[in-house]
């Protein structure tokens, strides 16, 4: 596995998993559904999170960063959101998992764990804010 690869796909992943979140976030502020708009709001900022995180190391380690500026979310509404943002959170799960079994050094295995315990718990709870500064 070539680790910048792998941390450009989880990057790029990210991303979309983000703009999904702010995606439903605007729905909810615009059907006026403050506390379905601040549960997507957590979910995004946790996901914008990684997405700067995983940029940083990726920086760190000499690589060239991607272009992620044209990437899109296929919209789901709020009346499907559940069973598409479970699907995509177990996907998320799997892919760190998987890095995980390749060799990396501390900084990148702690930094891939760390994702990977927030992953686990949006995928467990649909919710977000489980991301440390």
């Amino acid at each position: 596995m070539d680790l910048i690869s792998a941390l450009e796909e989880a990057r790029a992943a990210e991303k979309e998993q983000a703009l999904f979140y702010r995606a439903l976030a605007a729905e909810a502020e615009d059907r006026g559904d403050a506390a379905m708009s601040e549960r997507y709001n957590e979910l995004h900022a946790d996901e914008q999170h990684h997405v700067s995180r995983l940029t940083a190391r990726l920086l760190e380690l000499g690589a060239g960063l991607a272009d992620i500026a044209h990437l899109t979310s296929r919209p789901v509404g709020m009346e499907a959101w559940e069973a598409a943002a479970r699907t995509r959170e177990e996907a998320e799960v799997l892919r760190y998992q998987t890095l995980l079994d390749a060799e990396l050094d501390a900084e990148t295995r702690a930094l891939i764990e760390e994702i990977l315990q927030t992953e686990r718990h949006h995928a467990a709870e649909l919710g977000g804010k489980w991301t440390t500064a």
